[in-house]
């Protein structure tokens, strides 16, 4: 696997994009129907985790790498802010998955901020460059299950912020370095029975 920080931005930039566009005319993959699925619009939440040791292909926590986080949040950053999305960054488990947001995104949300400082092995080096390069970055318990899209590089499990109802994205843009990136978009629920339109 090729671990150049080249490779793992163009990794990066292929996979967020693939997910904030997913839904687009033409932008359905085989396996995957995007019926019902909004577009992202201005003020969205998206949440990605990221586990850099990972990426490196080592087991996760162990080898927690700012390059790699950099490199990463270097490609997916630029994306979100063009849209007018909020970027939530998960930390690990060792901080209960809260999550990094702008205050901005906390504010209009509603969200609760927590007194704790990310650090490479405490939140991981993913959390810690939000903390970084965010305008005015804050900590939150959770996002009370608002995220309208979600990137998972490495398993880390951010389906808890994930807004009903989660649709998996079959993304041609599955790999990040060694880490396996799973991503969802959301829709509305479907109800009613036989006679219902959607």
């Amino acid at each position: 696997m090729d671990f150049s920080l080249d490779s793992i931005k163009s990794q990066a930039k292929a996979a967020i994009t693939e997910l904030v566009n997913y839904g687009q005319v033409g932008l359905e993959y085989a396996g995957t129907s995007s019926h019902n699925i909004p577009p992202l619009k201005k003020g969205d939440i998206v949440i990605v985790g990221c586990s850099t040791s990972r990426v490196l292909g080592y087991h996760m926590g162990t080898h927690s790498t700012e390059d790699i986080a950099k490199a990463i949040m270097d490609e997916v950053l630029p994306v979100i802010k063009e849209r007018g999305l909020y970027l939530a960054c998960q930390c690990c488990e060792h901080l209960n998955r809260a999550v990094v947001v702008e205050r901005e995104c906390m504010e209009k949300y509603g969200l609760e901020q927590v007194c704790v400082k990310p650090r490479l092995h405490a939140g991981g080096a993913w959390s810690v460059r939000a903390t970084e390069v965010f305008e005015v970055p804050v900590v939150v318990e959770d996002i009370k299950a608002q995220a309208r899209a979600g990137m998972d590089i490495g398993g880390v499990l951010v389906g808890m912020h994930l807004h009903t109802v989660a649709v998996p994205v079959h993304a041609q843009n599955d790999r990040i370095g060694e880490a396996i990136v799973i991503m969802a978009r959301v829709r509305p629920k479907l109800i009613g029975g036989a006679r219902a339109e959607y």
